[in-house]
């Protein structure tokens, strides 16, 4: 279709070169008509009003708890809403995998209530059933925080999760949720699976940088998704036309390539039909689909009250929606079809109240004023942990191996940079599900830095080049590894980890142990620290204790060939999020690695003695743990150097480091980075805690200063800890406590 300028530009007096612009994607606006409804089997349009009156009444109920004070924390009502969500999911099976954000009580629980429902059942001639009633019980057990529900009481109204329905986790970030969704998709293409992937999302979302990156993603990779926009004109208080110029959200496919449709979600069966059609473009030309639910919500953004209540809009607007509310206008268009009689729809009514007011009664106890939850549910304090991280016990099977353990006959040279390619090309050998991603990774022989060379040539469809989008590929890579799939991120440079520091923090950190724990999260973070190279402030962090402020994260960073290959393949198995640091000073260090067989792992938890002695233990890691060695030879103060290789509080080998101790009674922490972003002050002060008794003198910390890299050459030296600065604090520890020694034995 075309779309002719709609007036010349200003001055403008000769139109001559103006042409229209040609544009391909199409974007409809969709009715249903009682045709559409007359096509649906009765059962199922009994079953769909069923679950509206089910989800009204479940939601109405959770909001008298949450003014009795039985409900801990925000209550956001779907109320008005839930027309679309029940006819959408109508159209999705449960192998179809989706998302919401923190209102979706309505979108949930359609979803699982379709899961839950058996061959045959027909509301209009059966009672609630049982498998209904359980989804009700859990799905309250969640919101109210009780070890019943689906998320052990974790997640709560904003986080809920039921992967067996193929809801895959709600998600209390606006805009979070929607790169998972594309990730869900193009896993399910890499398996050879049929099943799309839905992301709902409000008009609040659409405006965020996250939506279009996802979109677009979407339409590159050509995954069928659908994203649907559930605009209810606002963003808490914030009307549509206050956030965009442009209020027909679903244009904004138009840009990317993305069919759309808008339809009236308060319209059961347009929601359908749009859910149908979507499948169908999908199915005949691969790619995403772009859904508008033109709906309301009836009440504020959390709790009981009205919007009108709060100022932003008025009680008209308000009842001139509510003339529309499905739970009155798709009964009636039921009975006006001679479908249903007002009999059966009050049966249906009755029996949905019954239902959600006898699962309260399986949660509560007590009457008035009494009135509280079991306090049998309640979870166990205990297991408040329980969840961040797995226990490894998927690597319990592979082989260790340390460096010392080679023998010179099956060994070879070989040179860093060149064993993170040959590495990464031997996992993507040994696990099918492994993919990479990122920017350039499909170009310049292996990416920017090489590390991917030689993989595009062998395994084209599992190397994804990305848009310069890192907060949207990082969220697509964990939903693929929700659904199944290894990725294998490429952030380029670590500063840009903080443009996807949503993805990597809010989500990918905490995605498992607010979900209850038990399942796995394995994405892989690759980044090159290019300290030293004259990259700049914006281009040199070392983004090691960033991640470590997350206990979900394993960080590690290897200073040996060998240990890299380790490393890295403890990384591509676990079923944690580790970020793998490569330091960009060590890619021309040779070392040792086996001759041919690199199928070892090197555990995380376990450092390295790189050099022995007696005077005083050094703990480092990476680049600077060859510098401290030569320091401790070049100077004859002999200092123990531990390589941590792990670095995260939670993963480091405090047996190695207490042995060292013991011997030398003083501790240094120390690493290159600029102070600010700097793990070692949490070290020393957990050294401090742990090894107080063992220590003849003060812990030193030797960083660099709070100045970030700059450009140029001598400054950037300035910024970072230097030989020097390691041995003025060995010649400190070593001297002090020899003078403290003397004086003691005078």
């Amino acid at each position: 279709m075309s779309q002719p300028a709609s007036k010349p530009l200003p001055g403008a007096t000769d139109s001559r070169n103006l042409a229209p612009l040609e544009i391909e994607t199409p974007c409809w606006t969709l009715s249903a008509d009682d045709d559409d409804l007359r096509a649906v089997p009765v059962p199922e349009l009994a079953a769909m009003l069923e679950q509206l009156f089910l989800i009204r009444h479940f939601e109405e109920r959770l909001l008298e708890l949450s003014k009795e004070g039985l409900l801990h924390g925000p209550a956001h009502a779907s109320i008005g809403q839930e027309g679309a969500a029940v006819g959408l999911m109508s159209a999705l099976d449960s192998a179809d995998k989706i998302n919401g954000t923190h209102r979706m009580h309505h979108q949930f629980l359609a979803k699982t209530l379709n899961h839950a429902r058996v061959a045959g059942y027909n509301p209009l001639e059966q009672e609630v059933s049982q498998q209904s009633q359980e989804v009700l019980f859990s799905t309250y057990s969640e919101i109210l925080g009780l070890s019943s529900g689906y998320c052990g009481g974790r997640g709560g109204s904003m986080h809920l999760r039921e992967p067996g329905a193929g809801v895959l986790g709600s998600n209390a970030i606006v805009g979070g949720n929607i790169p998972h969704a594309v990730g869900y998709a193009l896993a399910d293409r890499m398996r050879g699976s049929d099943a799309i992937s839905v992301a709902f999302f409000g008009d609040g979302a659409m405006q965020m940088g996250t939506a279009y990156e996802a979109m677009n993603l979407a339409a590159l990779y050509k995954t069928s998704t659908v994203f649907v926009v559930e605009n209810n004109l606002y963003a808490v208080s914030t009307h549509l036309s206050e956030q965009t110029r442009e209020t027909r959200l679903s244009a904004r496919g138009l840009a990317l390539g993305v069919p759309s449709i808008t339809f009236d979600g308060m319209d059961v069966i347009a929601a359908r039909r749009a859910m149908e059609i979507a499948r169908s473009l999908m199915a005949e030309t691969p790619g995403p689909v772009l859904l508008e639910a033109r709906t309301y919500r009836h009440l504020h953004q959390s709790g009981p009250l009205r919007g009108s209540a709060f100022g932003y809009r008025d009680k008209d607007e308000e009842d001139a929606w509510l003339e529309r509310d499905p739970t009155r206008t798709f009964p009636a268009r039921l009975e006006r079809l001679g479908i249903l009689d007002a009999a059966d729809t009050d049966r249906l009514r009755t029996r949905a109240q019954g239902a959600v007011d006898a699962v309260l009664d399986r949660l509560i106890e007590g009457s008035g004023d009494s009135r509280r939850l079991l306090p049998s549910l309640w979870p166990d304090p205990a297991t408040v942990e329980f969840g961040i991280r797995g226990d490894l016990s998927e690597l319990k099977d592979r082989r260790q191996q340390e460096e010392s353990d080679l023998a010179e006959t099956d060994s070879r040279e070989a040179r860093f940079q060149d064993v993170i390619s040959e590495s990464m090309l031997l996992n993507m050998e040994r696990f099918d599900n492994l993919f990479i991603m990122g920017e350039d990774v499909h170009r310049l022989r292996g990416g920017t830095a090489g590390a991917t060379r030689g993989i595009g040539e062998r395994f084209p469809d599992r190397l994804l080049g990305t848009p310069i989008c890192e907060n949207g590929f990082t969220g697509v890579a964990l939903g693929a590894a929700l659904n199944g799939m290894r990725p294998v991120v490429e952030i380029m440079y670590p500063d840009f980890a903080l443009v996807a520091a949503d993805q990597l923090f809010n989500q990918i950190a905490k995605v498992r142990h607010m979900f209850g724990g038990g399942f796995p999260v394995p994405v892989v973070v690759r980044s090159r620290v290019t300290q030293g190279t004259g990259y700049g402030s914006q281009h040199s962090m070392d983004a090691a204790g960033l991640f470590t402020l997350y206990p979900g994260w394993r960080v590690v960073a290897a200073s040996t060939p060998h240990d890299y290959i380790g490393l890295l393949n403890a990384a591509v198995a676990c079923d944690d999020p580790v970020l793998v640091l490569e330091y960009h000073q060590l890619f021309s260090k040779k070392g040792r690695v086996p001759a041919s067989d690199w199928d070892y792992i090197v555990p995380f938890g376990k450092a390295r003695v790189a050099r022995q002695g007696r005077d005083a233990t050094i703990l480092t890691y990476g680049p600077m743990v060859d510098i401290c060695c030569e320091v401790a030879d070049s100077t004859g103060l002999d200092a123990e150097v531990i390589d941590l290789r792990t670095l995260d509080p939670l993963g480091l080998d405090w047996d190695t480091i207490e042995t060292s101790l013991r011997k030398t009674n003083a501790l240094l922490m120390v690493e290159q980075t600029t102070r600010g972003t700097s793990i070692g002050s949490r070290i020393v002060n957990d050294a401090q805690r742990r090894l107080f008794n063992l220590l003849d003198y003060e812990i030193l910390h030797v960083t660099g200063t709070e100045s970030s890299a700059v450009v140029s050459k001598v400054l950037e030296e300035a910024a970072f800890a230097r030989a020097s600065d390691v041995e003025a604090a060995l010649r400190q520890v070593i001297g002090d406590r020899n003078l403290n020694r003397t004086e003691v034995m005078k």
